[in-house]
């Protein structure tokens, strides 16, 4: 059948299988002359219906297959009839979701509502029936059925950021910070120091990769003053920021002041005990060399060369008794008794 430049035939299998279709163009009025142009396309014969499932939503999401939670679905099944062989025939469709969610409908288009991430396969079973008039005349039920899948990934938009955390602290006292993020993962997430409470610039800091949806930030502050923590997160559907307000304060006791005291006082502490550990040593030898305490160069000659330097003996023996105490009296005194 010809119009124009375009021709079409249609072709009904009654066996399955792959079957080769070549066409040539030839001018029209020389059917034996060299073909203008030539075709091939094979054609594939099955007994199972034909058809796609295909997913919707009513969002413009730029990865395929890609879907967002609590948004509604919209799954279509398409039959492929060119002929319309199957105009006459009753479908039954078998749904399953993938999370536990079954059902049988009549209609070739159902609507349903993911409320958990993840990835979810949808299967979905058309059976196809109708009658058919045989060579005797008599009628019969005919049937043919299809399975169709479609692989589904759900994705949950970042609805926002708590942050868990002090918002004073002291100089010089580690920080943690728990970022737990409202929705799905994996992450990609960002922060930066700042005077301010301010966005993120491109390029402002360095990306972290997170794959779930609770993250621990830590810090030192060793400057006293008020921060805030900027912080940006964004998986493949969406972003959000939020932002951290900290006071610190600055501590009691500063480990650089509190460092150079101490190493002064071990310092002073070490010469004190070698300086008590050498001078009982010298005690010690002295000791032993003169058992006797020395009690200087006068007391040593009044009781070495007492009695050749003193004039008299009592001016000795009055040095003799400041020097050992009490002496008993070298003679005795002599009583007089007058009758």
């Amino acid at each position: 059948m010809e119009k124009g430049l375009s021709s079409t035939i249609r072709v009904v299998g009654h066996v399955p299988g792959e079957f080769p279709v070549s066409v040539w163009v030839t001018a029209a009025d020389c059917w034996m002359c060299q073909p203008v142009a030539r075709g091939f396309v094979v054609l594939p014969i099955t007994e199972f219906l034909v058809g796609d499932l295909v997913v919707t939503q009513n969002t413009s999401l730029p990865w395929p297959s890609s879907y967002l939670t609590k948004t509604v679905l919209k799954v279509s099944f398409l039959l492929h009839d060119p002929s319309n062989f199957l105009k006459t025939a009753l479908f039954l469709y078998s749904w399953d979701f993938g999370d536990g969610t079954q059902m049988v409908t009549e209609d070739s288009v159902v609507y349903y509502n993911y409320s958990i991430i993840g990835t979810f396969t949808v299967k979905l079973k058309v059976v196809a029936e109708w009658e058919e008039v045989e060579p005797d005349a008599t009628r019969a039920v005919k049937q043919k059925t299809g399975d169709f899948s479609a692989s589904l990934k759900l994705q949950e938009t970042l609805r926002g950021i708590q942050v868990l955390g002090p918002t004073l602290i002291q100089t010089f006292q580690k920080m943690t910070v728990t970022l737990d993020f409202l929705g799905s993962p994996p992450l990609t997430v960002c922060w930066r120091l700042k005077p301010e409470c301010l966005p993120l610039e491109e390029g402002e800091c360095h990306p972290v990769s997170v794959a779930s949806t609770a993250y621990n930030l830590t810090h030192t502050f060793r400057d006293p003053g008020d921060y805030c923590f900027s912080i940006r997160a964004e998986n493949i559907i969406s972003k959000t920021h939020q932002y951290h307000k900290i006071q610190v304060w600055p501590s009691r006791i500063q480990p650089a002041v509190f460092a150079f005291p101490c190493a002064t006082l071990i310092t002073v502490m070490l010469a004190f005990i070698m300086y008590m550990t050498l001078r009982n040593a010298t005690q010690q030898k002295d000791m032993v060399e003169n058992p006797e305490p020395p009690s200087g160069v006068r007391c040593c000659c009044q009781m070495c060369c007492g009695p050749f330097l003193l004039e008299t003996p009592s001016e000795y023996l009055e040095i003799v008794r400041e020097n050992h105490g009490l002496l008993p009296p070298l003679y005795k005194s002599v009583k007089t008794y007058t009758v």
